[in-house]
């Protein structure tokens, strides 16, 4: 039996056969996974110094503290078990076939009188699947040239024999439109209704010929048979598969099954176009964009993509073209056309790609909407970061009582509600927004700073120059002046307030960077008015009910959820008060209002 573990330093023990090597660290992670033709050549060209200029392959080396083979018996088999690894332990150096994306299907069920619907779950003995379908656009193209052809029914009844029989069901408003014949009620016979489904397989295929001929035929039987009504409802739907057709794109109809895949490379990622042309029409197309991680080459990325794509969506196509060499084996042959009509379908791809690659460069050189106005915001209150993390402050109270607090948190222009805060004020008493802005301020970034959590790019304070003053002495006793910018926003004319500048900034008022900033103290004002709502809701109700011995929460909560409020259940009439909780808690009940009386 041959060895499975090796040491760095065995490299050249390895065998020259055709597997899978596993690099592991010393706590047995695996670190990436590799397939090769010869285990011994391509594991030892790592550790070759002309191997190692990347510095994240020198990373890998200086990481690895062990080598695991896996022996097969051809490079095919090494390539789908590879991909089978990298899936199951995304190791930290081999580029991650993210599966995480589900492609839709299209199902025609096992049912009596099948249905033709769409899903991303599979379930075999459900019904027979087609797809994936890379645009769900081009699926729902397909769906409703077959509802508008055929009279497929899109309802759940069990259509047993017994069921239509014993007339359990009524036509629905598929049939009164005419786009089902109602075999529930047995208006259509299943075997009419399984020529239909024949057709749908057919389609799904991409068989249309069958179709075509078998619509044809219709026509011509009911011409000669002088139903011209009947010839013309078929011609009509003959029709609507010619559109279908012309809007497939043609490739060549000589060119039965193929697999097209195209790579463009820049420093950091590469972009590969995927065509699966079936009956001589495309009729699925995907561009990916990869990441590289060990500065993989393209033959060796591309080779990745040719199993879980062609695995993705089923393919067996035993010829696949492409712009680049890409040795092993994949289920199939591959060739880089150099002229004619394989030619041009690469060079069709490669458009693909470059466009997608370009589109991509394009969205990351120039910035999203919220970014230009986060972009606007540094520029106007003159940051030197981006505010990408802001939190906002407010006080809610009503002449002193309850007086609460909110922070919000809006992180890239955004409201992240989950790290949201309220505070309940401790050591104010009466309406001193000024010192309940200094104790919010101190008990938030004080916790901040003994978490050693994250900073904010910047503060916004609800108010003037009182309650920004107030913040200040907060943050200085903290000694976090002058770590974070910090503003107070007015609201009478949204000025902007600095630290101890007498005057204070105007933003245009149609700025998106003002706008953000009123949509920041909104939030902010809206949180700390909600939460001081539910307290004051909470003390009024525990002020009147509350305290009353043989009252108890669930007796409460009945009382109020009858009478709504407390003025309602002292007008109420003790018949029904005693309805609700009984003769002994009424009686507890109207003791403890004469003692109040």
């Amino acid at each position: 039996m041959e060895k499975s573990s090796f040491s760095p330093k065995e490299v050249k023990s390895l065998p020259n056969k055709p597997g899978i090597y596993r690099f592991l660290s010393k706590t047995n992670q695996i670190l990436y996974v590799g397939k090769a033709k010869d285990l011994k050549k391509r594991a030892s060209s790592y550790f070759h110094q002309k191997h190692l200029k990347g510095k994240k392959t020198q990373r890998l080396v200086s990481e690895t503290y062990s080598i695991e083979i896996t022996i097969v018996n051809s490079e095919f088999d090494a390539f789908l078990l590879e991909n089978t690894l990298i899936k199951e332990y995304q190791p930290k150096y081999n580029i991650l076939l993210k599966d995480d994306k589900t492609f839709p299907f299209i199902c025609v069920t096992n049912e009596r009188f099948p249905r033709v619907l769409s899903t991303r779950r599979i379930l075999p003995e459900f019904g027979t699947y087609y797809g994936p379908y890379a645009s769900v656009r081009a699926m729902n193209n397909i769906l409703e040239l077959i509802r508008n052809v055929y009279h497929i029914r899109t309802c759940k009844y069990n259509l047993s024999e017994s069921n239509i029989a014993n007339k359990k069901f009524k036509p629905c408003l598929e049939y009164h439109i005419g786009k089902c014949k109602a075999p529930c009620i047995d208006h259509q016979s299943e075997s009419d209704y399984m020529i239909e489904i024949k057709q749908v397989h057919h389609i799904l295929k991409g068989n249309i010929k069958p179709v075509r001929d078998y619509f044809s035929s219709m026509m011509l039987q009911y011409s000669s048979d002088l139903e011209f009504e009947k010839a013309e409802e078929v011609k009509q739907r003959y029709l609507l598969m010619d559109k279908f057709q012309s809007n497939s794109i043609i490739v060549n109809t000589k060119l039965t099954h193929l697999d097209i895949f195209t790579i463009v490379s820049d420093e950091t990622s590469s972009y590969i176009n995927y065509l699966k042309i079936h009956n001589g029409s495309i009729n699925q197309t995907l561009n990916i964009e990869v990441k590289k991680q060990l500065d993989e080459d393209d033959s060796e990325i591309l080779s990745l993509y040719i199993i879980e794509l062609r695995n993705k969506f089923k393919s067996n196509a035993t010829l696949i073209l492409s712009n680049i060499k890409v040795p092993g084996e994949f289920g199939g042959e591959v060739i880089v056309p150099q002229r004619g009509d394989k030619r041009k379908l690469i060079e069709m791809s490669l458009k693909n790609a470059l466009y997608f690659k370009r589109d991509k460069s394009f969205r990351s050189e120039y910035p999203s909407r919220d970014q230009k106005v986060l972009l606007q915001l540094q520029e106007d209150l003159q940051l030197k970061t981006l505010p990408s993390h802001i939190e906002c402050f407010d006080n809610s109270n009503i002449q002193g009582h309850n007086p609460v607090a909110s922070m919000v948190y809006f992180k890239n222009g955004k409201p992240l509600k989950k790290a949201y805060r309220k505070y309940n004020i401790k050591t104010v008493s009466g309406p001193d927004d000024f010192a309940s802005m200094y104790e919010i301020i101190l008990r938030r970034y004080s916790r901040v700073k003994n978490e050693g959590s994250s900073l904010p790019d910047l503060i916004v304070v609800d108010g003037g120059k009182g309650q920004l003053n107030a913040a200040i002495s907060a943050l200085t006793d903290l000694e976090l002046y002058g770590s974070i910018p910090i503003i107070g926003i007015a609201k009478r004319l949204e000025e902007i307030y600095f630290p101890f500048d007498e005057v204070p900034l105007h933003i245009d008022k149609k700025s998106p960077s003002l706008k953000l900033l009123q949509h920041i103290r909104n939030e902010a004002h809206r949180f700390a008015i909600s939460f001081h709502r539910d307290k004051r809701s909470k003390t009024t109700l525990k002020s009147k009910l509350d305290g009353i011995k043989g009252i108890g929460p669930a007796s409460k909560q009945t009382l109020l959820s009858h009478f709504r409020s407390f003025q309602n259940i002292v007008n109420a009439d003790r018949k029904e008060i005693e309805a609700q909780i009984g003769i002994a808690k009424t009686d507890i009940l109207f003791e403890e209002l004469k003692k109040r009386d």
